[in-house]
């Protein structure tokens, strides 16, 4: 069935003279104007198209590529605000409305917001929320320690970044846990290092316990045959200079240093990890 605020899949029906009518099945033919036909399509052709509201909000479909759509969360610059709401730049003709309603603050055009895009029955337009609470699951979760998730980063807290798990629960990275740079609204790939008993997620960047000590000693050891069988850095060095080159912290580090020392894999010399 074809969605509004959504990819779809829809045959081509016949040409007009403004565009294609697709067969949009419970939502009746919907044009595809010109400006968006390529010259490959006929009648019969199957076609993947974006279905939206057009500046006369009348049901358009149309090839361009939204940020996000619905049922999404995304990170979106204000365009504009005015006196019913705000509109956000999603990549489309016709910007996403936020009314002040859905407005967990007041938005201010130029700034940018993590919203949650959904499709207003009442009103019949597609429309976006940064109240984001109502729109996240509220099932206790499920998820398994070492269990890897996307994440949306939302905001910074007073323990450290508040981040969706894929598109369905809150989950906190604590400082302790980051070893880069991170901003609002960047999507990274992370871990469940555990969910509490009152249901939280704590998350982290890489694989948590011993399977990421594991999958670092492969790193390091392929980092120092590609250095000539020596590299200048050792479980002395600054924690920058480790993080710059694998990523993770100094104490992850010195844990898989420690694990190929004790398997006679490596020896420490003029300052510096030398294989044997």
């Amino acid at each position: 069935m074809a969605e509004i605020g959504k990819t779809n899949r829809l045959e081509v029906l016949r040409a007009t003279d403004c565009g294609l009518m697709l067969d949009g099945g419970t939502l009746g033919e919907i044009l595809m104007p010109n400006r968006y036909v390529s010259n490959d399509w006929n009648p019969g052709d199957v076609v993947e198209v974006f279905l939206m509201l057009d500046s006369e909000d009348r049901l358009t479909a149309t090839t361009l590529k939204p940020a996000a759509q619905v049922g999404e969360f995304a990170y979106l610059r204000v365009a504009s605000v005015t006196r019913i709401g705000a509109f956000l730049d999603w990549g489309l003709p016709k910007d996403l409305f936020v009314p002040f309603r859905e407005q967990k603050a007041e938005m201010v055009e130029r700034q940018s917001y993590v919203v949650y895009i959904y499709f207003d029955e009442a009103s019949g337009r597609i429309a976006a929320s940064s109240k984001l609470d109502k729109f996240l699951d509220r099932t206790p979760p499920t998820y398994k320690t070492g269990q890897p998730v996307q994440l949306l980063i939302c905001e910074r807290t007073d323990l450290g970044f508040k981040a969706i798990v894929n598109g369905r629960h809150w989950g906190i990275l604590f400082y302790n846990e980051v070893f880069q740079p991170l901003d609002r609204g960047q999507k990274i790939d992370g871990f469940i290092r555990q969910v509490r008993s009152d249901g939280k997620i704590d998350l982290c960047l890489h694989k948590p316990g011993f399977e990421k000590v594991t999958d670092l000693t492969d790193v390091i050891l392929n980092h120092i045959k590609a250095q000539g069988g020596f590299m200048p850095v050792t479980d002395k060095s600054p924690p920058e200079e480790i993080y710059r080159l694998f990523g993770v912290s100094k104490k992850t580090y010195k844990q898989a240093i420690g694990a190929l020392y004790k398997k006679c894999l490596i020896t420490f010399e003029n300052n510096g990890t030398k294989l044997v």
